[in-house]
């Protein structure tokens, strides 16, 4: 059943002879969305959706308007690529145009974060049902009194069957993302990719937050039974999700977070976990998600007749996804927040099987890692990669900050300073040699590494510094292996351990100096030594 709008659309100058679904819950837009065809219910209760030629987000079709508001706030680039105001003004004009023309709409009045005083009031309107599904799942939900006078803020308008025109439009494609901080619009047109519009709501928290003193994060956070909170950063693939979901410990979420003077708090109220390859023997929590009603599985392959899930099955893409409610997760932090963070962790998923599974960082090379995000993809995830390649993504989420990235870095090191958290570099990636000779890093040693840090039983072994990189590693930790803790020793051939290890430093290097004249001298000689590697 619609909850009424306190704002209408008339009010926002959005005109449609549309029938308005406003705040339909979880069943509702189920049986809407498979009324309309969208989607099909498995054998469990969850919905299975296809999302047609975009499997993932478009980058290089996001735009920024370039205006007075932006100009000198937004860090101009590849990755924030400017429309000018005259075409994102014949954009909304068509895309207004095309509203206007639909016969049904759904309609979300959401909260973009938890920490009320830093939160975003935000309105998301969508032609396809199972799209506001996924968004009244991602972001964090009102209360009926809360919807009571809820006044939108920021507004996305999602119609996946619009289709841009790059002459009159100054688009790529015909998909577009145009965000418009001055109007605070974002229209979405082209895809059916869910997560364009989750990761939108992130890019506004990343644009409004700083200038509060907020740190706005690309990371998952979990809380211990000493009530001390830690953070995982990392991008798509390196175990954000699977490692913060750990049933001794309370999730905040598995996403996007703040970090302000009094708590670390969830930017939303959902989940949006990789299933290729799911295993319920390593991923219990997350696998169960999978059989509960309400949550929307993204192009994973299901038996017309069975209605059974194939994980394993990646025919349909590589970047199949889940979406569900955080409190399907065991042991959720019931208001989405906990307190400032005692440890920072940042993941790498190292495909050149260099880096350690665990090193403790200063917070002079925190900063340098939190700028150099970096990651690794391996053979076969693109066209065109044979080998493993370094991706070194700043912040470790470039796509989704549009300021400076000095800015976040210098956030961090000011919050790692006023409250004291000790930093970690995890390697969740290859151990024993490369990525195709060398294997994954078992997740039991992981597990058993992040458990020793998170309650402080790491700080008390041995440790060695690591004459590439020059962080400490410990030497011994119980129940792990020691000899996963030197990379070197795992591997066969020492002599292409050192060439590939001087291959990777030198990465580190060279990606680094864009950043060289924003950092302080501290963080600057927090480099690795191109000289020990050769």
């Amino acid at each position: 059943m619609s909850t009424p709008l306190a704002h209408s659309l008339s009010s926002q100058g959005l005109e449609t002879d549309a029938d308005i679904h406003a705040n339909l819950g979880t069943a509702e837009l189920v049986e809407s969305a498979v009324r309309a065809g969208e989607g099909e219910l498995s054998r469990y209760g969850s919905l299975v959706v296809k999302t047609g030629a975009h499997t993932g987000r478009s980058a290089k079709d996001k735009f920024i308007v370039r205006d007075d508001t932006t100009e000198d706030t937004v860090w101009w680039g590849k990755v924030n690529v400017d429309m000018t105001p005259e075409h994102f003004a014949a954009l909304k004009e068509d895309f207004l145009a095309a509203l206007g023309d639909k016969k049904e709409l759904y309609v979300a009045d959401l909260f973009g974060g938890s920490q009320p005083e830093h939160r975003v009031n935000v309105r998301v309107i969508n032609e396809l049902a199972w799209h506001n599904l996924f968004i009244r799942t991602m972001l964090v939900r009102p209360t009926v009194e809360e919807l009571g006078d809820f006044a939108p803020e920021y507004t996305i308008i999602d119609l996946p069957s619009f289709r841009a025109d790059p002459a009159r439009h100054g688009t790529r494609s015909e998909t577009v993302i145009a965000v418009n901080l001055a109007e605070k619009l974002i229209l979405i047109g082209g895809t059916q990719y869910a997560g364009e519009m989750k990761k939108s709501v992130f890019g506004i928290l990343n644009y409004l937050l700083p200038a509060k003193g907020v740190m706005p994060m690309h990371c998952s956070a979990n809380v211990g039974a000493d009530g001390k909170t830690a953070i995982f950063f990392g991008l798509s693939g390196t175990g954000k999700t699977t490692l913060s979901a750990d049933a001794s410990r309370t999730l905040i979420g598995d996403d996007e977070h703040g970090w302000s003077d009094t708590a670390v708090f969830n930017f939303e109220g959902g989940c949006y976990a990789k299933m290729i390859r799911l295993s319920e023997e390593a991923e219990p929590e997350i696998f169960a998600t999978t059989r509960k009603f309400g949550t929307v599985l993204e192009n994973v392959v299901m038996d017309p007749v069975t209605r059974d899930l194939d994980f394993d099955d990646n025919s349909l893409a590589e970047n199949t996804r889940g979406a569900y409610p955080l409190d399907y997760i065991p042991n959720t932090s019931k208001d989405n927040l906990g307190p400032v963070p005692s440890n920072v962790i940042m993941l790498t998923a190292d495909a050149f099987g260099v880096l350690p599974p665990i090193a403790r960082l200063t917070p002079e090379q925190a900063m340098y890692h939190f700028l150099s995000g970096y990651t690794a993809k391996v053979a076969g995830t693109e066209i065109g990669v044979t080998e493993p390649e370094a991706t070194f993504s700043t912040c470790f989420g470039a796509p989704f900050m549009p300021r400076h990235p000095s800015v976040y870095g210098n956030l961090l090191k000011q919050r790692i300073a006023e409250g004291g958290a000790q930093c970690w570099l995890v390697n969740t990636g290859w151990t024993g040699g490369k990525y195709g000779v060398g294997n994954r890093m078992p997740i039991k040693a992981t597990r058993a590494l992040l458990n020793a840090a998170l309650d402080g039983s790491l700080n008390d072994v041995e440790f060695r510094q690591d004459p590439n990189f020059g962080f400490d590693v410990p030497v011994a930790v119980p129940g792990v292996d020691p000899a996963i803790l030197d990379p070197r020793s795992t591997w066969p051939d020492k002599a292409e351990y050192d060439q590939t290890a001087d291959k990777l430093v030198r990465l580190f290097i060279d990606n680094f100096a864009e950043f060289e004249a924003h950092v302080d001298e501290g963080v600057r000689q927090a480099a690795p030594n191109a000289n020990v590697a050769a």
